[in-house]
């Protein structure tokens, strides 16, 4: 299953050419065609270097990249839905949440821990799908089989059902259990049906649930000292039973944990992390934000002074170095890092020259203005009218936005970004949240009905706002 799994992958990987990536990306960032191109060569190149001979492969180091422009103009948006795009670990981390050693704050070998995490998520996520329709034929196949030497056929009373789910799942050696004779397979098939049906999900049941025991203890790294959490049961294998804890919950419920329990059986560990590990080392993606916060080579006494320490951490990350996780070691030479900051106060070239040569690529965004509203407004697939027309739309009330009401709506977002501080398209967010206040309070006592979103309807909503410049530094 691996194999086709890979192969299936790799196949439509080699689908995604640059354009092509970049005609993804625009399905959910509007504009920023820069960064798009960088971002997607960069990813294509990463394919191109699986197709290479062992003996050049591993000198091909990733491209990484510096993407510099002010909040909300889609830094984060783009490396995250790249990432989604090829199903690659992805992480984000703040550079002003690190600190060098000696003081306190988190290790920067933080972030490659992170991203493991999160590979050994995905992975695992993966596998359990591609097990999960036959961990469900055998959670139902154990519950009928507990049901049938519980129960006896179809003249079974429902409140055996609990009973007989409460032994399937405290998993009681056969011996314990009184042998039964099975009814015929017409009262199997029966009560497989029911089963099926839903017919018995709400009998609430009394289970004994299993739960791993983890501790956490701080270890030493390269940077200082970090948490990790550790399963015993893992540690000490079976030496050590597994606590249980009894649970009230309906037979629907009961199922679904049977096979979460047998999808977890069916999976290896070892595997899972084997392949996390390859894909964080080879596919893994980090976000750094807020890199302009630690550029500068101040020295004295306050803050600033952890500023170069920083930046030197995160060099031999970068670079290319191991880091030991709780899965094992972990090479960070070819993942692919994204750094971002809005870079006003600082300039990249205040960064120290090592770091600065590992982000090669560097790419400005374009700030984002009245006309790029309109189109974030309406182009993307998960625009923000299309979301608040879906929520709205389970109350029964019908948002209509006109053409006029869109253009004023981005029209203030962007007259209000200019007269107080400018936040880029999250100032979207809050003027849609203003604005449609009123009909989201009322939408339960006022549906069904359809709202109209004009020009006329947005000025009405948000005028108090708009005039007063101190509020609309409050509010929006």
């Amino acid at each position: 299953m691996c194999c086709t799994h890979t192969e299936t992958g790799t196949s439509k990987l080699h689908d995604l050419t640059p354009r092509r990536i970049v005609e993804e990306l625009d399905r959910y960032i509007v504009g920023q065609a820069a960064a798009k191109r960088s971002v997607s060569i960069a990813l294509r190149n990463r394919m191109r270097r699986r197709q290479l001979g062992d003996d050049i492969r591993d000198e091909v180091i990733p491209k990484n990249i510096l993407l510099i422009g002010p909040t909300g103009v889609g830094k984060t948006e783009i490396a995250r839905r790249l990432a989604r795009l090829v199903r690659a670990p992805f992480v984000k981390v703040e550079a002003t949440k690190f600190t060098e050693v000696g003081y306190v704050g988190r290790d920067v070998d933080a972030m490659v821990r992170d991203l493991v995490e999160a590979a050994v998520r995905m992975v695992r996520a993966e596998k359990v799908q591609g097990v999960r329709e036959q961990a469900e034929r055998r959670a139902v196949e154990r519950i009928l089989d507990g049901l049938q030497r519980r129960g006896g056929g179809r003249g079974r009373r429902l409140h055996s059902v609990g009973e007989a789910m409460a032994a399937i799942l405290q998993q009681r050696a056969p011996e314990q259990e009184e042998e039964e004779p099975e009814p015929d397979d017409e009262s199997r098939a029966e009560l497989k049906r029911r089963l099926l049906a839903g017919e018995l999900d709400r009998q609430t049941v009394e289970i004994e649930v299993e739960e791993s025991r983890f501790l956490s203890f701080p270890i030493w790294g390269a940077g200082g000292m970090e948490e990790l959490g550790m399963n015993l049961q893992d540690m000490l294998g079976g030496m050590f039973p597994k606590q249980r804890r009894r649970r009230t919950v309906t037979v629907g419920d009961a199922r679904r944990i049977l096979v979460d329990q047998e999808a977890e059986r069916m999976i290896d560990a070892e595997q899972v992390t084997g392949e996390a590990i390859d894909r964080a080392e080879q596919s893994g993606i980090i976000f750094i934000d807020e890199m302009d916060k630690i550029a500068g080579r101040e020295r004295g006494i306050g803050p600033d002074v952890s500023r170069e320490g920083v930046q030197r951490g995160l060099l031999p990350i970068v670079e290319g170095s191991t880091v030991m996780t709780k899965y094992g070691p972990v090479q960070t030479d070819h993942i692919l890092f994204i750094a971002a900051g809005a870079f006003h106060a600082t300039k990249p070239s205040d960064l120290i020259p090592e770091l600065q040569g590992r982000f090669p690529l560097r790419v400005e965004l374009e700030p984002l203005g009245e006309a790029e509203f309109v189109r974030i407004l309406t182009e993307p697939k998960n625009s923000l009218i299309r979301q608040y027309t879906a929520l709205l739309e389970t109350e029964g009330v019908k948002l209509e936005f006109a053409e006029d009401g869109i253009a004023e709506i981005a029209k203030i977002a962007a007259q209000v970004n200019e007269q107080t501080e400018n936040i880029g398209a999250r100032r979207l967010h809050t003027v849609m949240e203003r604005l449609l206040e009123e009909v989201s309070f009322q939408a339960s006592e006022i549906a069904p009905v359809t709202v109209t979103i004009t020009a006329q309807y947005v000025r009405d909503q948000l005028a108090d706002v708009v005039k007063n410049l101190d509020l609309a530094r409050y509010i929006l």
